[in-house]
């Protein structure tokens, strides 16, 4: 990230969400780099950027349509990389035919000659950084609008080089370690498919049991399924859907539905009020021993710091005792025994031990050989000269837009849109614990005009209402929101229950509910 000479943070405020990584951005600014920030609001990750896309919500796919169409026309294509790496390239050149700057700028609002002046800055770099998070994700196209942006880098070539590449920031630590460890319904552990025979019957051969062909459920199944009545008990661990979920009111109907739910957690969560069954876990980092895998999918070692409270128990010595009352007696194992039979089952982590991850400090996966390691970019074969070498070519894609599910109205005329502060994090189950002199209750953010059109004065209390319910919060003009765009977060759930207000129409291709766009109108609760 340092050395890049153009960095792109899409859907990202990294500067309050993701601070530590931030630093890496602002030292390759301060190498010269050349800053892009696109975004609906002017966030204090704007402030640094040379240039800054102010995008309608929900209008991403255009936007990157019409960028592609740009490099295109400018003749900016890496036409060597895409002819020896890619598959597709002609169905992309004729699908963003049509999205020319100026008819993006119609449904974007953003200038024709920003969405120039970022593709041509992106296309000539020498290195350029392509890096999103939720912003991108949380909408009912979220994949699709991931495989725009990847269309961008392969027409570029700006992937599996160094200073060059595709970053999906995540949103904690070792979100990348659950989805590499099999905590995925159609995954096994090294995300190997699940409908792949030989990859079933080797984890068989480790596990000693079978290995059912058929995928689980996501998230959005799982609510789905409790409303037909299908799924009747749920054992929730270290997650808190009765204040995270989308359309909170009918999450919590659906749980409190339940013929039995369990919850193992750090705290007693919203989600564990509702539980028949509550497992106090050391969940903490600092209490936990194991590893953790980071956005350069490097296993890191991790170390029990502080005892646990009085009373709580290792979240895999919960597993085991559960599993002991299932009939399933798996002993007690430590969590490098643990370690290594995961080792067994998935060939990404096959040359990795506890002992050769702290002598490098850290793997990278993949990591097949105890003796030797794999280059560091996971794409960089596809610059290699030989064709076996390349391997499977990376195809472009050809996206459709679709506009929020959620429509502006007379009724309904602003859009919200969530997100996470620096002083806080997602629903506050660890970070409202401790006092802070960072920390302010939540608000609606709303720009001045929209302020002075309502009629309303900064820290006025006013009703937040959507077609699916209705909230109080007091008002904050932001000066960096549009007319007709509002900022919420999910932090301050006992203060505001935000997603009382957000909807649940998921994307069919991941499960992900669309938190990024919800139609409300703002109404004054009492006096100012």
């Amino acid at each position: 990230m340092e050395d890049a000479d153009v960095v792109v943070l899409w859907g990202s405020n990294a500067r309050e969400t993701h601070p530590i990584f931030f630093h890496h951005v602002l030292k390759a600014v301060r190498n010269g780099a050349r800053l892009i920030v696109v975004d609906p609001r002017r966030t204090q990750t704007a402030a640094f950027a040379d240039l800054w896309l102010p995008l309608d919500v929900g209008s991403d796919i255009v936007l990157a349509h019409a960028m592609a169409h740009e490099i295109i026309a400018a003749g900016l294509v890496h036409e060597d990389f895409v002819a020896r790496a890619t598959t597709g390239y002609p169905e992309l050149a004729a699908a963003v035919a049509e999205w020319s700057p100026e008819r993006a700028e119609a449904i974007t609002r953003v200038p024709a000659h920003l969405v120039r002046a970022a593709a041509h800055a992106y296309a000539t770099a020498p290195m350029a950084q392509l890096c999103w998070t939720l912003g991108i994700t949380e909408h009912r196209s979220g994949v699709d609008n991931v495989l725009a942006l990847i269309n961008l880098a392969l027409l570029t070539g700006h992937v599996g080089r160094w200073g060059s590449g595709l970053s999906p920031l995540r949103g904690q630590n070792n979100v990348q370690g659950g989805g590499d460890m099999g905590a995925l319904p159609n995954r096994l552990p090294g995300f190997q498919d699940v409908a792949d025979p030989a990859a079933r019957a080797a984890a068989e051969g480790v596990w000693g049991a079978p290995v059912p062909p058929e995928p689980g459920l996501n998230l959005s199944e799982m609510f789905e399924a409790m409303e037909h009545g299908t799924l009747r008990a749920v054992y929730v661990v270290g997650e808190n859907p009765a204040l995270s979920e989308a359309d909170v009111t009918r999450t919590r109907a659906l749980l409190d539905g339940l013929d039995h739910l369990v919850v193992q957690d750090l705290y007693l969560t919203r989600t564990a009020e509702m539980a028949d069954v509550v497992l106090p876990a050391t969940a903490a980092w600092c209490e936990a021993e194991g590893t953790v895998t980071n956005s350069e999918r490097r296993v890191q070692r991790v170390r029990a710091a502080v005892r646990a409270p009085e009373g709580a128990r290792d979240d895999l010595a919960i597993l085991c005792a559960v599993a002991r009352r299932l009939g399933a007696d798996i002993g007690e194992p430590d969590a490098e025994a643990m370690f290594t039979e995961m080792t067994r089952v998935s060939p990404s982590h096959r040359g990795m031990t506890y002992a050769r991850i702290e002598a490098l400090g850290g793997i990278q996966w993949p990591c097949v050989s105890p003796t030797r390691l794999e280059p560091s970019f996971l794409h960089g074969r596809l610059w290699a000269d030989d064709p076996d070498e390349r391997g499977r070519l990376a195809p472009f894609s050809v996206v459709e837009w679709v506009p929020p599910a959620d429509p502006l109205s007379d009724e309904f005329p602003i859009r919200l849109t969530t997100g996470r502060r620096l002083d806080s994090y997602n629903t506050g189950v660890q970070s409202r614990r401790f006092r802070s002199p960072l920390r302010r209750a939540e608000t609606i953010d709303l720009s001045p005009a929209d302020v002075e059109a309502l009629g309303l004065v900064d820290g006025e209390r006013v009703r937040v209402v959507s077609r699916r319910g209705a909230v109080e919060a007091p008002v904050r003009v932001d000066d960096g929101l549009r007319p007709g765009l509002a900022f919420m977060t999910m932090h301050f759930s006992d203060d505001v229950d935000t997603n009382v207000l957000t909807i649940d129409a998921t994307d069919p291709k991941s499960g992900t509910a669309e938190f990024k766009a919800t139609a409300i109108r703002v109404e004054r609760a009492g006096a100012p």
